[in-house]
């Protein structure tokens, strides 16, 4: 069977990686890795995170083996790369931000005290988002760390709208409840 697969349609292709089966999609990332590679890099011009975001794309259509409908295929991919291209630069205007955050001299005063129980408060926040459930912290990092809507997570991630929804609020929920127990015990410490 895997002898002849690269000659197989999507859909057919698509139904093989159903039944968990690599060559199929080993037939399919030869298909369109290239092509893939080329609107990431047209987008990016940078060939590692292209790589990175093809790789990624690929990796998702793995997961979501099961759930990947036939229907045009490479506009589905299309799009993914697309969703994936934007996620980049969004967690790259974060990352800036987050850095610009932590220096900021306003925030810190100037004052090596408060630049530390900052930097203890950002460990402890992200020590509860790794605590977050595998999918909920998922969500959560796609959302506020890499600045995706609820829509593209959707689409990367193989799952429904509603769900995305759901786990953000649940991820939200516990992380304003812990940190609300976390800033009572810094001021019942502090006096």
């Amino acid at each position: 069977m895997s002898r002849g697969v690269h000659l197989l349609s999507d859909e057919e292709l698509i139904s093989l990686m159903a039944e968990d089966n690599e060559a199929a999609f080993t037939a399919l990332y030869h298909r369109y890795w290239e092509m893939l590679l080329g609107m990431a890099f047209n987008r990016l011009k940078d060939l590692p995170a292209a790589e990175d975001i093809v790789h990624d794309v690929f990796a998702s259509i793995w997961r979501n083996r099961n759930k990947l409908a036939a229907d045009s295929l490479s506009h589905y991919l299309a799009a993914a790369v697309k969703y994936m291209t934007i996620a980049h630069f969004r967690k790259k205007e974060y990352g800036h931000k987050y850095q610009e955050t932590i220096l900021d001299p306003d925030l810190c005063d100037g004052n090596m005290e408060n630049r530390l129980h900052y930097r203890h408060i950002l460990q402890m926040v992200n020590e509860e988002v790794n605590n977050l459930p595998e999918k909920c912290r998922v969500v959560f990092r796609y959302s506020r760390q890499n600045g995706m809507s609820s829509r593209e997570i959707a689409q990367v991630m193989g799952i429904s709208h509603k769900t995305v929804d759901n786990q953000l609020n649940k991820a939200i929920t516990h992380l304003r409840h812990k940190m609300k127990h976390l800033i009572h015990s810094c001021f019942t410490f502090l006096f």
